[in-house]
C-alpha cells in the first residue's frame, strides 16, 4: 500500500502519515456554529475533510470521523434575540440546513456529530481538572486558563507572546491574571442559556467544547485534527493547551492530536469575504433554484490544493462545471457497459496521496475521461475505474441523473447557446421562442449573473 503524505501544521512539514492504530484511524474537524447559513469558506473545510476521509477509507479497514456542532454561543444568542425565536429552534434549523447543504456537495455525514449542549458534564469535568492541576483559576464567576502555566503555548502557530495577545484580540479584564488568559467558563444572565457548575450557573467558552468532545468520542491521542486556517490561532492553540495540560502531557504537543491539517482561505473574485463588501457567498443561495450543481461546486472548492488560497468566482465554477459535464458525458458513453473492478485510477490516487493534490488529481481524471472517449469499445474495467475514481473524489452523480432524466442534454445546451446569441443580437422574438420550446419540454431557464442555467420542472 502506498503511503499518504500530509502536511502536518504542527511539524510545519509534509510527513508520511503513520496511524496510531491502523485498525481504526481517528480524526476530528471543527464544525459549524449554527446560527446562520454556511458560506463557501465553511463548505471548503467540510469538502476537504470529507475527501481526506474518503482517501483514508480506501487505505484502512476503519475510519472514525467526528465533526462537531457548536450550538451554544454568543452569536446564536444574538440571532435568537434578533429573530425572536427560541435558541433551540435556531440551532435545530441551521444544523439541518448545514447538513442538507453539505450533502448536496457530496459531503457524507461524519460518523459522530457531537453537539456542545450534550457534553456539559464533560466540559465541566475537564475544567475542574485543569483547576486542580494549576492550569486554570476562578475569578469573579469566570474560570480562565492560565496561559503562562503552559510554557509550550504557541507551538502550533509559532506566534510570539506579543503576537499571541494581538492575534487573540484578548479582552483586558480585571478578572484575568495574564492578558493572554482565555475563558473556560463564564456566567450566564437569567435570560441566557446556562448550566449549573461548581462556579455558578453559566456556559462554556468556545475552545473547551472541542477539547472535551474530541477526547470523549475519539480518546487521546487521536490521529488528525483539522479545520480552516483561521482556526489555527487561537482556537486550535487553545485546544492543545487545554488537552495537554488536562492529560498531564505538557511536554508533548502530539499527546492531543498527532497530525494537524488546515485548509486555506477562500476569497470571492479576489476580495476577502465580508458583509461590508456584500460578497459573502452562501452555499444555500447557490443551490437554491438549481442554477448551480452541488457536484460542480465541490469540484470548484477542490480546484486548488487544500492548503492554498482559493478564489471563488464565475471562472472557477464554470471550469468545474465543464469537468462535471465531461464526467456526465463519459458515463453516458458507458451506459451499456457492465462495470468491472473497483480500483481508483492510479494517477488520481497517487495525486491524492501526495497531500491531497487535487489539481493534479483532476488533470489525471481528465486523462481517464479522454481515454474512455477515444476508445472504440470502452471496457468494463474502464467504467469500474471511472466509478471508483469519482467515488473517492466524492463527486455525486445522482444530481445529474435527477436533472437530466430522459431529456436530451446536448440539444438543450445547444438551444441555450442559441438563445444567448439571439439575446446578444437583440433578436428577442427568437429568444422567446426558445424559452417557450424548452418550457414545453418541462425545462426551466434560470438567468444568473454567470449566464443562463436550466433545470427540469
Amino acid at each position: 500500500m502506498r503511503d499518504l503524505k500530509i502536511h502536518n501544521s504542527l511539524a510545519r512539514e509534509k510527513q508520511v502519515f503513520e496511524p496510531i492504530n491502523p485498525e481504526n484511524v481517528r480524526l476530528y474537524a471543527c464544525g459549524p456554529t449554527v446560527y446562520n447559513y454556511a458560506h463557501i469558506g465553511n463548505a471548503r473545510m467540510a469538502v476537504v475533510f470529507d475527501l481526506l476521509v474518503n482517501v483514508l477509507r480506501r487505505m484502512y479497514p476503519k475510519v472514525t470521523y467526528a465533526s462537531n456542532i457548536t450550538d451554544v454561543d454568543d452569536k446564536i444568542m444574538a440571532a435568537a434575540e434578533a429573530s425572536g425565536e427560541e435558541i433551540s429552534a435556531i440551532t435545530e434549523k441551521y444544523t439541518k440546513i448545514y447538513n442538507d447543504d453539505m450533502a448536496a456537495l457530496g459531503v457524507k455525514a461524519p460518523d459522530i456529530q457531537p453537539k456542545a449542549t450534550d457534553h456539559m458534564p464533560d466540559m465541566i469535568a475537564q475544567i475542574a481538572d485543569l483547576i486542580e492541576k494549576g492550569h486554570a483559576y476562578e475569578n469573579d464567576g469566570h474560570v480562565l486558563f492560565n496561559v503562562p502555566s503552559f510554557p509550550n503555548y504557541g507551538g502550533l502557530s509559532g506566534r510570539s507572546r506579543d503576537e499571541q495577545i494581538a492575534g487573540a484580540r484578548v479582552e483586558i479584564a480585571p478578572y484575568k491574571k495574564d492578558a493572554a488568559d482565555f475563558v473556560l467558563w463564564k456566567p450566564s444572565a437569567e435570560n441566557q442559556p446556562g448550566w449549573d457548575s461548581p462556579w455558578g450557573r453559566g456556559r462554556p467558552g468556545w475552545h473547551i467544547e472541542c477539547s472535551a468532545m474530541s477526547e470523549k468520542h475519539l480518546g487521546l491521542p487521536f490521529d488528525i485534527h483539522g479545520g480552516g486556517a483561521d482556526l489555527k490561532f487561537p482556537h486550535h492553540e487553545n485546544e492543545i493547551a487545554q488537552s495537554c495540560c488536562s492529560s498531564g502531557c505538557t511536554d508533548d504537543l502530539t499527546s492531543f492530536s498527532k497530525y494537524w491539517a488546515h485548509n486555506g482561505f477562500v476569497t470571492v473574485e479576489g476580495e476577502k469575504m465580508s458583509k461590508s463588501l456584500g460578497n459573502v457567498t452562501l452555499v444555500h443561495d447557490l443551490l437554491e433554484g438549481g442554477a448551480y450543481k452541488g457536484a460542480a461546486i465541490r469540484i470548484a472548492l477542490l480546484s486548488a490544493q487544500y492548503r492554498q488560497p482559493l478564489d471563488w468566482g464565475a471562472q472557477a465554477y464554470h471550469q468545474a462545471e465543464a469537468l462535471f459535464d465531461r464526467i456526465v458525458g463519459a458515463l453516458e458513453r458507458l451506459e451499456d457497459v457492465q462495470a468491472e473492478g473497483d480500483s481508483v485510477d492510479e494517477g488520481v490516487m497517487a495525486a491524492l496521496l501526495d497531500d491531497l493534490n487535487t489539481p493534479l488529481a483532476f488533470a489525471k481524471l481528465g486523462e481517464l475521461i479522454k481515454n474512455i472517449n477515444k476508445s472504440e469499445h470502452p471496457s468494463g474495467a474502464l467504467k469500474g475505474t471511472l466509478l471508483a475514481t469519482i467515488d473517492v473524489l466524492g463527486i455525486d452523480m445522482t444530481e445529474s441523473a435527477q436533472e437530466t432524466g430522459d431529456v436530451d442534454v446536448i440539444a438543450i445546451e445547444a438551444l441555450l447557446k442559441e438563445r444567448t446569441q439571439a439575446r446578444t443580437a437583440k433578436n428577442f422574438a427568437r429568444s422567446d421562442e426558445i424559452r417557450d420550446e424548452l418550457a414545453a419540454q418541462g425545462i426551466q431557464i434560470i438567468d444568473t449573473p454567470d449566464g443562463a442555467k436550466w433545470k427540469k420542472g
